[in-house]
């Protein structure tokens, strides 16, 4: 083979053509994002307005909430539809949607890698129990995020007695990929990156669908370089390298081995202790509801019935439970996962949510969501926008804005155990707590327990199906799903049940017929109980 395959990103960018479906990857802050490919098209656009009316599909988060990732792809014109798995690292886009100028949809993050190996190997789609009874069943939206959108993304079939989605496949022209390194021929690597997500199952839809494999990486090496089992992408499916000598780990980071996974021995070892001293001085940060909600859901990662659970943790406040329990030096006693592909390791959050440092393994995205589908799940802890009556949670449309589930469907839907966490209301809360109790200074002005939420990204009906337990902890009082529905079974010290709970509810829960009252010492701060 020759090298005819390196151009540059302009002419890799010229290789898209109007009206082509185009499949993207990476995650919030530049993960394994291929941002010098997303910037060329961008210019080739305002250039010459070409391409146009493209359909963009990506299964994560990609952005900085400004001017990188999905923003690169947010101009009228360029899009015409976007089937997007997280949008919020894009308020351009959002906004696109919101006043209806492009095709809004959203897909559950695990479902759009899956379904990318399912189009790649020319089956008939994605048959999954994932999505039943939320925004992605075709009878509760089927993932269609404006009045633009008209297409059915889903449809329910039966097979062997029981309902399922099929996700229809669709070609992918071109698929924009990132790595870290090409040797001559072609052959990929991901060596250094953080992650490998969905590049591998992106490719291959693309390659049988006739379409163009664009890579960018970060480094060109001789003919020979890379071992066969460094090769993740092999050169037969790649159509075009572009480097980026400037690629970075993220926006912000040029390059970290502890964030690729590189680091072993004394190194390793030097790295690791240096994340355990960050993490024992951030949980000395200033005592507030976030540490209290950790505490009293921490209780419940221990109460599995397994003697090292497999867990996941979200986005919000779960990551204080993450914090909470690293703090504690007992990461030990989990097997810690994230939907990026990620075992162990030192977990990031804000704008570097998804990435951990010295992790213990990495899979492809869409292995590590088989694993999350099929039930390997022993308990996540997942944040919540709105919970209704029936113990339905809104994550993925909130105040009208179109957010998308990211990974939070295919996780919540098949964890064992599922732990949401957040504040009782929002907007203008005022608390005070660190002394044992917890006082609600000014109550909010948005009202999260509501009698229906405005969209349905977790089925409360659907768990129950599925013998989940599931727990809606806040700070004033703890929730519990049971087949009449949500009911109230504990409550914080200091609170007013009537004022402080009921009163800031939009429905009447049921209420245990013995109401707990919650340790104090999960309300003291100086305390990591």
């Amino acid at each position: 083979m020759s090298s005819s395959k390196f151009m540059t990103a302009a002419q890799a960018a010229g290789l898209i053509r109007d009206g082509d479906t185009v499949g993207l990857m990476g995650g919030g802050g530049g993960l394994m994002e291929a941002t010098c490919l997303f910037e060329a098209v961008q210019a080739r656009f305002q250039e010459t307005e070409h391409p146009r009316h493209l359909t963009v599909i990506h299964a994560l988060g990609i952005g900085d909430k400004k001017t990188k990732g999905m923003n690169c792809f947010a101009h009228e014109g360029l899009v015409r539809r976007v089937i997007g798995g997280h949008w919020v690292w894009s308020p351009s886009m959002q906004r696109l949607a919101e006043e209806e100028k492009i095709e809004a949809y959203i897909l559950p993050g695990g479902v759009s890698s899956q379904l990318m190996r399912e189009i790649g190997a020319g089956r008939p789609g994605l048959f999954t129990h994932v999505g039943l009874g939320t925004v992605c069943d075709p009878r509760q939206g089927g993932g269609r995020m404006n009045r633009s959108a008209k297409e059915e993304l889903s449809e329910v079939v039966r097979m062997d007695g029981r309902e399922y989605l099929r996700y229809k496949p669709f070609p992918i022209h071109v698929a924009l990929v990132r790595a870290s390194a090409a040797d001559e021929d072609g052959n990929i690597s991901f060596e250094h990156e953080a992650a490998n997500l969905d590049a591998q199952s992106l490719a291959l839809a693309a390659r049988n669908s006739g379409g163009k494999v664009i890579v960018q990486v970060g480094e060109r090496l001789p003919r020979g370089a890379l071992t066969a089992r460094e090769v993740r992408i092999p050169a037969a499916w790649v159509d075009a390298v572009v480097v980026d000598p400037g690629q970075r780990t993220s926006y912000h980071i040029p390059f970290d081995a502890a964030f690729s996974g590189e680091l072993t021995g004394a190194a390793r070892a030097a790295s690791e202790a240096e994340d355990h001293a960050a993490e024992r001085a951030a949980a000395h940060e200033a005592f507030s509801e976030r540490q209290a909600i950790a505490r009293r859901a921490a209780v419940e990662l221990f109460n599995t019935g397994k003697a090292r659970p497999v867990v996941n943790y979200g986005v919000g406040v779960p990551d204080a439970v993450a914090k909470l329990i690293a703090a504690r030096n007992e990461q030990h006693r989990v097997y810690q996962t994230i939907e990026h592909g990620t075992y162990g390791g030192t977990l990031m959050d804000g704008v570097l949510f998804g990435y951990a440092r010295n992790a213990s393994a990495m899979l492809d995205a869409a292995t590590q969501f088989d694993f999350y589908a099929g039930g390997g799940l022993d308990i996540a802890f997942l944040g919540f926008g709105e919970l209704d009556r029936q113990g339905n949670v809104n994550v993925s449309r909130l105040g009208g804005l179109t957010v998308g589930p990211g990974g939070f469907i295919d996780i919540a839907q098949n964890a064992r155990k599922v732990v949401f966490c957040g504040t009782l209301a929002a907007k203008g809360v005022k608390l005070a707590t660190g002394d044992g109790r917890m006082r609600v200074l000014e109550q909010g002005r948005v009202k999260k327990l509501v009698a229906q939420v405005e969209q349905i990204t977790y089925s409360g009906p659907q768990g129950l199906v599925r013998g989940q337990e599931v727990l809606y902890l806040t700070e004033r009082a703890s929730f519990r799903l049971t087949p009449q529905g949500v009911e109230l079974f504990e409550i914080a010290p200091g609170i007013d049940l009537q004022r402080d709970v009921l009163d800031q509810m939009d429905f009447v829960p049921r209420v245990a017929a013995e109401v707990a009252v919650m340790p104090a010492r999960h309300f003291t701060a100086g305390m990591q109980a």
